[in-house]
């Protein structure tokens, strides 16, 4: 059987050539954070997140930043479990990128993400976004989902899969103590 083109593109990005990554790195960094991108980097991986070639689709580029997450310390007393201030932030970058590019472009509305790379100061990401409010996404019958009120807002919800994946979701076992939510689950879960 004949391997496709999104077969190499894929394999190609397993051990992605380390200087030309470099300096597109170098470039990005130049950039504004927010940038939008013709055609996705990884055609492969987008494809297979549901990105298609046509009208109504919008893939972002964005930068985040690396490191510490150090917040200021309590002015008023807490136990000492809740007075430090490093604490572990239970984020993906991912979806931390997700939620920015949610809150940059209201009128789109997040579809998924993959990674690009990091330096050593950043992480670079696409975002595949889709306008719900254009016929051909209104008139897709894959697609149409997303144009219906209660998806509005899924990055900031955790409903994308890098915030389910960040909020443990995929752990289906019954000992598991994030459903319905960490929350919940009295904080146990993460």
């Amino acid at each position: 059987m004949a391997k496709g083109m999104y077969h190499y593109i894929k394999e190609a990005w397993k051990k992605p050539d380390a200087k030309m990554l470099r300096d597109r790195m170098t470039e990005w960094r130049k950039e504004n954070v927010f940038t939008k991108v013709d055609k996705p980097l990884r055609l492969d991986r987008a494809r297979n997140l549901g990105y298609k070639d046509k009208k109504g689709f919008v893939v972002i580029r964005i930068r985040v930043r690396r490191g510490g997450h150090k917040r200021s310390r309590p002015s008023k007393g807490r136990r000492s479990k809740r007075m430090h201030i490093n604490k572990n932030l239970k984020m993906s970058y991912r979806w931390i990128a997700e939620q920015r590019v949610s809150k940059k472009f209201p009128n789109l509305e997040v579809l998924n993400s993959y990674n690009l790379g990091k330096d050593g100061m950043n992480y670079f990401y696409e975002v595949i976004c889709v306008d719900p409010s254009r016929p051909e996404i209104k008139n897709d019958k894959n697609l149409q989902w997303i144009a219906k009120s209660e998806n509005k807002g899924r990055p900031e919800r955790g409903l994308t899969s890098a915030g389910k994946s960040s909020r443990g979701l995929r752990n289906k076992s019954p000992m598991s103590k994030v459903r319905p939510s960490v929350n919940a689950g009295m904080g146990r879960g993460k």
